[in-house]
């Protein structure tokens, strides 16, 4: 959503029903006027289990962990019992697992996964908001390539998402790297296909010890085939963090030197409209300031200054917005009141709030009315208003 211009915001469900159509649309023509030749799927299969089934001559399946229910609780805030975690208090968390495919493809900068003989792996392929495969943005591409090929083995990082958004980048992308050096005992591949674009992506992966050589950027019109793909399950798929996930990303990205770090922080998203910013937040910040809290901008700190705040950070406030990733790194206890506007709300924090021992979240949504938003903004980038009494009335009680 971010991507869309300010202006085009309000049409953004308009938008999303042509985005399907026209794929369909494209994709039908595609798949009769050379796709196959090009890689194009040509079916799908829903799960990867299935793939495998359907095309088990040079495919595998490699389990690592089985699917399970996870029960959260309901958070405490206002308004209460919001219908939006009580719809997502049942977590199922899917099967961890690696699809291995000799010949196998990557199309599009979402990275499409498809078998040597053309089925679209929908499982490892997953996108927001399709119905179907055939709407998949892989074929707002009909004629993708030159299809590259890569000797040797090749490991998938990037997913739908991942390239350019924080959030996604650190959940979705950098835990299947574990997955698949399981799958190969411990070693690495002969490639990577990651983001390694921004400076976050760049540093993260230098943190992992990635050699530049061996990176393998994808973007659009993106066509890939190794020979042998190694593609790991997603493991945020409906935007809820499981708990394997936070501990591997805070265990693997420590923290260095907290002594001279603040320990109550406010988190600012800037100034910008139509951005999730809080309205008059000098004014809510000055009311913070008295209570001992710092103001921090992780855009504007390196990785490793953004893993050191949070974990040093006792007490978070803070609006919606993907800064607030970092609390995978924040410490046993943390205490975090999350800030939304009435038309967006997300449970994402939350979940890897309660991932954390003995941590405590909170939210509080603003003022408006949920079904409107500014002029020239989808709900989503909904800017908040918010009286400062209130902040820190729920402040209060989330230190008790």
């Amino acid at each position: 959503m971010s991507r869309v211009p300010p202006q085009l915001q309000r049409f953004w469900p308009l938008i999303k029903r042509g985005h399907r159509y026209g794929a369909r649309v494209a994709g039908a023509v595609g798949r009769h006027t050379g796709g196959p030749a090009r890689g194009l799927p040509r079916s799908a299969s829903p799960t990867a289990r299935e793939t495998v089934r359907r095309e088990p001559v040079g495919t595998r399946f490699h389990a690592l962990a089985p699917a399970y229910t996870l029960d959260r609780p309901m958070p405490v805030g206002e308004p209460a019992d919001h219908p939006y975690f009580a719809a997502r208090a049942r977590q199922e968390v899917p099967e961890r697992f690696v699809l291995d495919l000799r010949d196998g493809l990557l199309l599009g900068r979402h990275l499409a996964t498809v078998t040597a003989g053309g089925i679209l792996d929908s499982e490892t392929s997953h996108y927001w908001g399709i119905h179907r495969w055939q709407e998949h943005p892989v074929f707002w591409n009909p004629r993708p390539g030159p299809v590259r090929h890569v000797a040797g083995t090749v490991g998938a990082l990037s997913a739908r998402g991942t390239g350019g958004n924080y959030y996604h980048f650190l959940i979705d992308a950098l835990p299947r790297w574990e997955a698949v050096r399981t799958v190969l005992g411990g070693a690495d591949p002969d490639f990577w296909v990651v983001d390694h674009a921004t400076r976050y992506e760049k540093a993260y992966v230098e943190l992992m010890g990635i050699d530049p050589a061996r990176i393998i950027t994808p973007g659009p019109g993106f066509a890939l085939r190794a020979d042998r793909l190694l593609v790991p399950s997603l493991p945020n798929v409906e935007t809820l963090v499981e708990p394997g996930t936070t501990t591997w990303l805070r265990e693997r990205f420590p923290a260095g030197d907290l002594s001279l770090l603040p320990e109550r922080v406010y988190v600012t998203r800037g100034d910008v409209p139509n951005t999730r910013r809080v309205v008059g937040e000098d004014r809510l910040f000055a009311a913070l300031a008295e209570r001992g809290f710092a103001r921090i901008d992780p855009g504007a700190l390196s990785v490793q200054q953004q893993v050191d705040h949070f974990a040093a950070a006792r007490v978070i406030v803070s609006p919606h917005g993907a800064a607030l990733t970092n609390l995978v790194f924040a410490r046993p206890g943390v205490r975090l009141l999350e800030l939304f506007a009435p038309g967006y709300v997300n449970g994402g924090y939350w979940s890897i709030v309660g991932n954390i021992p003995d941590a405590r979240y909170r939210y509080l949504v603003g003022d408006g009315d949920p079904g409107r938003s500014r002029p020239g903004a989808e709900p989503v980038m909904q800017d908040i208003e918010i009286d400062p009494d209130r902040v820190l009335e729920a402040l209060d009680e989330l230190e008790l």
